[in-house]
């Protein structure tokens, strides 16, 4: 058969007839065998199984035959003419407004403040704006914003395509805002549109942008810009920011001033000199070199000029505002940034937008706060403490600060709070500030923390609050392995206690056991329940010197670790809103009860020791023999900070929590200062104006039936049923008899304030007594019942 029958055959369907074998080739059949063959069965199953694929049967060759790169091109370039036509569309559609009437006008809203049962508290918002021309603001002090927000923002045409995409694809995905925006879109956005965060609004910003960008001059959407930008401390635009900072108009500022202005607009308050935290003021001077070193970049500063900016010019003290005298002003400051940090959180917005988006924008916004007992905690604090100062008579007296912060442990609800002598008077609220130590306060989260993680001593015994400890000062913390560990704190006045029980350390605020506390159990360990329960640590070191109490933290934060303690372990984040009501938005406001975060057991262990502490140690005469007590069950502990720099008491009820704190502060620098002398007395400890405080509010205000309900049979809440017998020696071992109460929320072995205790051993076997009893190597000769240093407080 020729080759075109051959192709013919094919063509039919038909085979054709192999050419015969030659009798010299090998044959399957035989060694001379000859076999005619018609076809090729391999190739004939090949071609059948392409023309099986062809027609679908195989899977991976339909897949090819769909994914194919003209259909892939095709595809691709069709959805990029569909979005160029939607945006061409959108683009005619979208015209640049005339003005933003309603947001102009809801900015010039003021926002109203209630206590929780609908009072009014303040009303705040009278709008401070004056529109400068571009003329008057010095062309270096322009510069900064640019240099600032938008380096290409003279070469740009009004929008960021990455940032835009970036943006848009967030809010998608349900993350918010990236930033990434021109100066133009942040303009747009401030003047025409609204602050929330939907693609509709990011598409409008956009197409807007453009627009305006062509309609306008750079230096028109400049003006634009630094005339609607909100400051911070109710100022919108630079002649107001620049006199409410700087005592000056626009005209008159300095590049440095300038850039300081332009670095604020990241975070306001946040950014503000003299309402910052130093992480707020580490962050601004970051920002503020920023600016100065992307001006010299981009040939806007002279090297050799840059090179004499070398320290932020600290802004004026603010003015007083409308409506913020007292107390006022440090509650509305609370209740902002937590409203301000729930629109973040659901809106994906930026600390600058949420400012926006909340002052002077016309809330009505309802606090927890308790009308009452914030009254109660004013007086208490007044009666206590301020009346009691003479800074006449003593120097130090001007630079003491107070801050309190008082908590429902079984909802978080802030029910009273106070950040200092007078918003108008003292700007930062001393609530607030995390700038000072906590000292001896952070005890209570080393027991914690060796309860939660079952830790064991050197010897191998469980810590609880009978375990012995060596109190001897400036002894030497170990490790596991026995090696020093290059920490040996002192004990206050360097006091030496021997063996003593956890129970009589906490009693007595006893540095040296903490110290091998917290290396017994870890200082990771501690750090990571600390956190659990509600302190910043995420830029601390794990190491022993932190059981001193050495990282920051402020009377909200403690509050809320005490709080958590005594709502059985469940994590307590203090909140002040109850309700925040907008015609525009709605805002869930977050339950402040959280999740188990250390055992019930644990926590109540730790309560029970604290009871001791107010019966039997440094809070004895201020607390348990106040005579305004009438019955209430305490626990809570005291607290003295290195040079006397801060002093603390934080203590709580059944029903209440309340933190009250003592910072040194020199009343014209803000700087840290020693208290020594401060009331005339030698010492500001936790056990004096602190607790004394607490005392004169809280039992006022609790119930003094309530009782503590404990799932623990350790500690001085838990009354023994057995005696053990005079003839039984000290010892370093661990009790082998705990106490067997079976009714934890029992009275403290000190019934009654002004008893002393009877369920006690005899003095001269101390290691068998009740936690709360001391050995009999401790000195006493020492201790007094002054109210300011009715103990040792460290």
């Amino acid at each position: 058969m020729g080759r075109a029958e051959e192709r013919r055959a094919r063509q039919r369907g038909g085979r054709r007839a192999a050419p015969r074998r030659s009798s010299g080739t090998p044959s399957n059949t035989g060694a001379g065998e000859s076999t005619t063959v018609i076809g090729n069965p391999s190739a004939a199953g090949g071609r059948a199984a392409a023309r099986r694929a062809a027609k679908g049967g195989d899977g991976k060759g339909r897949i090819r035959r769909l994914f194919t790169w003209k259909k892939i091109v095709g595809t691709f370039l069709g959805f990029c003419l569909l979005g160029i036509g939607a945006f061409i569309a959108l683009y005619l559609a979208v015209d640049v407004p005339e003005d933003n009437a309603a947001a102009q006008a809801a900015q010039r809203q003021s926002n109203v403040y209630k206590y929780s049962d609908g009072s009014t508290l303040a009303r705040d918002g009278e709008v401070n704006r004056e529109i400068v021309d571009l003329s008057k603001v010095p062309k270096k002090v322009q510069r900064t914003f640019v240099a600032a927000e938008n380096k290409t923002f003279y070469d740009d045409h009004g929008i960021d395509l990455k940032g835009t995409a970036r943006g848009v694809l967030n809010t998608l995905m349900g993350k918010g805002a990236q930033g990434g925006s021109t100066i133009t879109q942040q303009y747009v956005k401030n003047y025409y549109l609204s602050q929330e965060q939907t693609v509709s609004r990011k598409l409008k910003e956009m197409v807007i942008s453009l627009k305006v960008d062509r309609q306008m001059s750079k230096d028109d959407i400049l003006a634009g810009y630094i005339n609607t930008s909100y400051y911070g401390r109710g100022a919108y635009g630079i002649q107001a920011a620049s006199q409410a900072y700087y005592r000056k108009d626009a005209e008159k500022l300095s590049v440095a001033q300038g850039a300081y202005l332009a670095a604020l607009l990241q975070a306001p308050s946040q950014y503000d000199w003299h309402a910052a935290s130093e992480t707020g003021k580490r962050l601004v001077t970051n920002r503020w070199n920023y600016v100065l070193d992307n001006m010299v970049e981009e040939g806007w500063l002279e090297q050799s000029e840059r090179q004499k900016l070398t320290k932020l010019p600290e802004p004026e003290e603010p003015r007083p505002t409308a409506g913020r005298e007292g107390q006022k002003g440090y509650l509305i400051e609370l209740a902002n940034r937590q409203l301000e940090d729930q629109l973040m959180e659901q809106q994906g917005i930026t600390r600058s937008q949420a400012e926006a988006a909340v002052v002077d924008q016309g809330w009505t916004i309802t606090l927890n706060v308790d009308k009452k007992k914030q009254a109660a905690l004013e007086k208490a604090v007044k009666a206590e403490l301020t009346s009691k100062l003479d800074k006449k008579k003593r120097k130090v007296d001007a630079n003491v600060q107070a801050g309190a912060v008082s908590v429902d442990p079984e909802t978080g609800k802030i029910l009273a709070l106070y950040g200092g002598v007078d918003y108008f008077k003292h700007y930062t609220s001393n609530a607030t500030r995390p700038d000072y130590q906590p000292a001896s306060t952070f005890k209570p989260v080393i027991l914690a923390a060796a309860l939660e993680e079952s830790a064991e001593t050197q010897s191998g015994k469980p810590i609880g609050a009978n375990t012995v400890y060596d109190g001897t000062s400036k002894r030497q913390v170990v490790d596991a392995s026995g090696d020093k560990v290059g920490f040996a704190p002192e004990n206050e006045d360097d006091q030496n206690y021997g063996d003593v029980t956890v129970q009589t350390a906490m009693n007595k605020s006893i540095n040296s056991v903490f110290a091998q506390m917290g290396v017994d159990v870890g200082m990771k360990s501690v750090m990571d329940v600390a956190g659990k329960l509600g302190m910043n640590t995420e830029d601390e070191q794990a190491v022993p010197a932190q059981t001193l109490g050495t990282m920051g933290a402020s009377p909200l934060q403690m509050a809320g670790v005490y709080a958590t303690l005594d709502n059985h372990g469940k994590k307590v984040t203090p909140g002040i809103l109850k309700k925040a009501e907008h015609n525009s938005r709605t805002v869930d406001i977050p339950n402040p009860i959280g999740e188990q975060v250390i055992s019930a057991e644990a926590a109540d262990t730790v309560t029970s020791v604290l009871t001791g502490v107010v019966d039997d140690g440094t809070a004895r005469q201020s607390v348990a023999n106040n005579p305004k007590r009438s019955g209430q069950k305490v626990a809570g502990k005291t607290g003295t900070s290195d040079d006397n720099k801060s002093a603390w008491f934080t203590g709580y009820t059944p029903d209440l929590v309340t933190s009250v704190g003592l910072f040194g502060e020199d009343a014209k620098t803000h700087a840290q200062t020693k208290m020594y002398g401060a009331g005339g007395f030698d010492r500001v400890n936790g056990g004096g104006f602190p607790a004394q405080i607490w005392a004169s509010y809280m039992f006022g205000v609790t119930d003094p039936d309530a009782r503590f309900d404990l799932d623990t049979d350790q500690g001085a809440a838990v009354r023994p049923t057995w005696t053990p017998t005079p003839s039984e020696e000290p010892t370093t071992e661990e009790p082998t008899d705990e106490p067997t109460t079976k009714e934890p929320t029992e009275e403290p072995t000190t019934k009654e304030p002004t008893e002393e205790p009877t369920t006690e051993e005899p003095t001269e076997e101390p290691t068998t007594e009740e936690p709360t009893d001391e050995p009999t190597d401790e000195p006493t000769g020492d201790i007094t019942l002054d109210p300011v240093r009715p103990g040792n407080d460290q």
